[in-house]
């Protein structure tokens, strides 16, 4: 079974994804590329897309709740890694049920991760 996150993307679609500019900077150790970002304040980028009233951002890739995934998933800024899916890690996650439910999803539970390897391990 593949990960649920593969045919989601709703968290992509809802919040506005903003995050230090130093993310952005390989001299700083950043890995997130610029041109995918637009600046929010003096200390602070968004995501490109994210700040729309329709939040989408540039590096989601594939149609919600289908097949989507992040173009960028290796590099992505730190508050995307910091986001983690309902009961992957077998606790609750509001921010993924709240973006799901936004796009008529439901809900993950912790049934959606049996068969998926490594989830269900805190």
């Amino acid at each position: 079974m593949s990960h649920p996150c593969l045919s989601c993307g709703a968290c992509c679609a809802y919040f506005r994804i903003a995050f230090h500019w130093s993310e952005t900077d390989p001299a700083l150790g950043g890995t997130v590329p610029a041109e995918l970002t637009e600046k929010l304040d003096p200390h602070r980028v968004v995501m490109r897309g994210t700040q729309s009233k329709t939040p989408r951002c540039v590096a989601l890739v594939g149609e919600i709740g289908k097949a989507a995934h992040c173009g960028i998933h290796p590099i992505k800024p730190s508050v995307c890694r910091e986001v983690e899916p309902s009961w992957e890690f077998g606790r609750h996650s509001p921010q993924c049920d709240k973006g799901r439910i936004a796009h008529g999803l439901r809900p993950l539970t912790p049934e959606d991760w049996a068969g998926v390897d490594g989830a269900g391990q805190a």
